[in-house]
């Protein structure tokens, strides 16, 4: 299993009335994710649309566990710990400059057919393009 690892910059619109990037913000950092997790797998989402298949989310979460400041060094990771017919669930956390983890969350895509906005199912090949990001032992047919 690989990650996708990515760096993050804090703008100082990120920041809220206490100081601290906003918890707003990490959705914002893992929507940057799954772009970049769809453009790693050969499916970016322009081409995805173009061919009729849109990525939904139906399910986030994240566990805050210090705060991030202006000036402060953000790193992302993202990866899937599910994958099934037509959905998956990626897990992402994000460390500081100090390499220390300050979030860790986890959503749930489901892509869609977007004439019959039903669940489309995987492809053998797009199947097959995720499998290098999921963790082997949640293989899920």
């Amino acid at each position: 299993m690989q990650k996708l690892i990515y760096d993050l910059d804090i703008y100082t619109y990120q920041i809220d009335f206490a100081g601290h990037v906003n918890n707003s913000v990490y959705i914002h950092w893992m929507e940057i994710g799954r772009i970049k997790l769809l453009e790693a797998v050969g499916m970016p989402i322009h081409t995805a649309l173009k061919q009729g298949i849109a990525p939904v989310l139906v399910e986030t979460n994240i566990v805050y566990k210090l705060p991030l400041y202006l000036g402060d060094r953000v790193q992302a990771q993202i990866w899937l710990s599910e994958l099934r017919n037509a959905s998956a669930v990626m897990e992402f956390r994000f460390y500081n400059g100090d390499r220390v983890l300050v979030a860790e969350g986890m959503q749930k895509g489901l892509f869609v057919d977007t004439k019959t906005n039903r669940p489309k199912r995987f492809t053998p090949d797009e199947r097959a393009s995720f499998l290098p990001y999921l963790n082997a032992v949640d293989i899920l047919f």
